[in-house]
């Protein structure tokens, strides 16, 4: 039997103090979030009254609604979803190509290579230089504009890098005594038993491209059309371009639509999916900056 250690009153007041400012991080992170969706769930006309802070006082979904009817909203969300599948099975897949390029002791200038890499995760050649690529490359107002150039990421290379080295080598003797070149290698051998990195970069990616807003307000600046759902929240906020959605409100819905309000369920709609999805993800996104730390 092992004696229970009896906590110094000094250990008791340090872990009382870790709990409380834990709680006080915790509710200065969700209250923002529940304050949002608590106005999202209320009539506008009544909370332009104020005072709403925890829970509805005129309870109504008028606010979604007005939300749902724009088609706007849907058609965004519909290349939220194309940008996301498309842009994170490419990325994955090119920089797997690359990285197992990498990851062979008989690349090369691999450790030149490497040293420029890593430069280029510290330096960029700025905003102005990058929009007058993509205006040369033709993909201003191009559904591609969200794809080629996130298709590669050097950091993601790193991960897949560290993951490649810990392989056994026997697979791929095993794969070129039996007649397979490298792409035959790469596609039938190392992809399908490096599945848990493979999970773990398109999930970094896929909340990466479902989270971007920056390419959509930079680089599509006449069709609309191509408007991922976070740029069109960005429009809607930042922007204050509400009216058409409160105009249907009121002729198809209730009066009690204001601006703020649809706002509020504008925000709920385009982050809900994600923050749904992200407690069961977040486990990966752990793994993922482990993997290659512990070799055994």
């Amino acid at each position: 039997m092992f004696a229970l250690k009896r906590r110094t009153r000094g250990e008791a007041v340090f872990d009382g103090v870790n709990v409380l400012l834990m709680l006080a991080i915790c509710f200065v992170t969700i209250y923002p979030v529940w304050y949002v969706l608590v106005n999202s769930l209320n009539s506008g006309q009544d909370a332009m009254r104020g005072g709403i802070y925890w829970l509805p006082r005129a309870f109504t979904l008028d606010n979604y609604a007005a939300v749902v009817d724009n088609p706007g909203i849907v058609t965004a969300m519909g290349i939220t979803v194309a940008k996301t599948l498309v842009g994170t099975v490419l990325h994955v897949f090119f920089t797997a190509m690359v990285a197992y390029a990498f990851s062979r002791r008989e690349l090369i200038g691999r450790n030149l290579y490497m040293i420029l890499g890593t430069v280029t995760m510290i330096f960029n050649g700025g905003l102005i230089p990058t929009f007058l690529l993509i205006r040369d490359l033709q993909l201003l107002d191009n559904f591609f504009v969200y794809i080629i150039p996130a298709m590669f990421s050097f950091f993601d290379l790193i991960i897949f890098v560290s993951f490649f080295r810990e392989l056994p080598q026997g697979l791929e003797e095993a794969a070129k005594i039996d007649g397979a070149n490298d792409l035959v290698l790469f596609l039938r051998v190392v992809i399908p038993v490096s599945l848990p990195v493979v999970a773990t970069i398109a999930l970094f990616h896929g909340v990466w491209q479902w989270n971007d807003y920056f390419a959509g307000v930079i680089y599509i600046t006449q069709n609309t059309e191509l408007q991922p759902i976070q740029t069109f929240l960005y429009r809607v906020v930042a922007q204050n371009d509400t009216s058409r959605m409160v105009t249907a409100a009121a002729g198809g819905i209730t009066k009690s639509v204001t601006s703020n309000s649809v706002k509020m369920a504008t925000m709920v709609v385009t982050t809900l999916p994600i923050v749904l999805a992200y407690p069961f993800l977040q486990r990966y996104f752990v793994k993922g900056l482990m993997i290659g730390s512990i070799k055994g």
